[in-house]
């Protein structure tokens, strides 16, 4: 496995910075997972629901092939054993506030004084300094509301939404990856490890960075617009006969005009001095998107993929959830990984988003029950049973 040696200690909870944590097990990383006695809130995530749903997909998501242990940091024992296994680790991820780590001494300059080669990584809402660097955030209100990710996926005129659950955590996540990664590679030239910190403000912010640039160069942006009122009528949702929706994105330059008519079976629009050029079916955009959805919907989905394809024209289906989980190019694309338990039962989870051809990235063992390697991660760590024991019956550790 690619990181087969690294030892990395998360002392986290929800998303982002366990997602970062289960990226770097998923290729290979040594991961403990370190959680106060009340457990990390992911697992409780689905206690409320109904109770025909059994198991929790979304923490063993990001906490599969992890071993855990709990430790009380507000007893001095819990802060000192956790102090301890970062003494040896390559990386300790973090998203506690570090206001609340400086107390306890866990914060950058105490760790890295113990272990000057520790990569110490933080993921926080909004950074480390600034006015608001303190404030608590999650990825509906950093990523989304604040990064004005979400002000600009509303069509102009529509409502704000609230975003799916983990999406600006889980991009968060692949930022956080990548931030440790070149840290380590540092390292290697150096011999000195060094803090990174990411932050669900900047990387939404990034994420959308593309129509910021634009915002920044000239000082306003076009508005995301509906449907029946496209910037570009060729780049844009229809729907076949049968009611599947697919999009279209076309090539630059007007190179997908034609084929694109001719895919629909309306190769005469080319004759219609409404969109005679590429200005003109900007103009008229609205009036060639009325064109096009009479034309597409003549046809089954079936024949408009066919009739797309053979055009090799950029296009995509529509998909639902449901849809991606049975959809054969996902599977062919490493999209998926059987978490097993090791008796014999498994099931689906999404996939780190890297391959790496030749490593089996196939399976993985599940996420760990509360507490479950305590014992064991205090022992490797030089603790004697009778030490662990007095731990346990204070509450240090679980």
């Amino acid at each position: 496995m690619l990181l087969k040696g690294l030892k990395v200690v998360e002392f986290a909870s929800y998303i982002a910075a366990p997602g970062a944590a289960g990226i770097m097990a998923d290729w290979g990383a040594q991961v403990i997972k370190v959680e106060r006695p009340e457990g990390d809130p992911m697992r409780h995530v689905f206690a409320d629901a109904a109770s025909d749903l059994a198991g929790n997909p979304t923490f063993s998501l990001d906490n599969r092939g992890k071993r855990a242990i709990v430790l009380d940091i507000s007893k001095p024992s819990g802060r000192d054993a956790l102090a301890k296994l970062a003494q040896d680790a390559d990386v300790f991820l973090t998203n506690v506030r570090p206001a609340a780590l400086k107390r306890a001494g866990l914060d950058e300059a105490t760790l890295r004084a113990a272990n000057p080669r520790l990569i110490y990584a933080m993921v926080t809402g909004y950074g480390l300094e600034g006015p608001d660097a303190d404030k608590p955030g999650f990825d509906v209100t950093a990523f989304w509301a604040r990064a004005g990710v979400g002000h600009m996926t509303v069509p102009k005129g529509g409502e704000p939404f609230l975003l799916r659950t983990g999406v600006g955590d889980h991009t968060t996540s692949l930022a956080t990856v990548s931030a440790i990664l070149a840290a380590l590679y540092e390292r290697e030239q150096t011999g000195q490890g060094r803090v990174v910190q990411t932050s669900l403000l900047a990387t939404g912010i990034y994420t959308v960075s593309s129509d910021l640039a634009v915002q920044l160069a000239f000082g306003r942006l076009a508005s995301a617009r509906p449907r029946t009122a496209p910037f570009d009528a060729l780049a844009n949702f229809y729907a076949a006969s049968d009611g599947r929706w697919f999009v279209l994105n076309p090539r630059g330059a007007g190179k997908d005009w034609v084929p694109i008519i001719t895919a629909a079976g309306r190769p005469d629009l080319a004759q219609d001095e409404r969109f005679a050029t590429g200005k003109a079916r900007r103009v008229n955009a609205a009036a060639l998107a009325v064109e096009l959805d009479a034309a597409f919907r003549k046809f089954s989905f079936e024949e408009v993929a066919a009739r797309l394809d053979e055009a090799d024209l950029v296009w995509s289906p529509f998909q639902s959830p449901a849809d991606v989980s049975a959809d054969p190019q996902a599977a062919a694309a490493g999209a998926w990984v059987e978490i097993t338990d090791g008796q014999g039962h498994g099931f689906r989870s999404p996939a780190a988003p890297a391959r790496f051809p030749g490593m089996d990235q196939s399976t993985r063992p599940p996420a760990p029950v509360l507490g479950q390697h305590t014992r064991e991660i205090l022992r490797e760590a030089g603790y004697e049973d009778e030490v662990i024991e007095a731990m346990i019956r204070d509450g240090a550790a679980v």
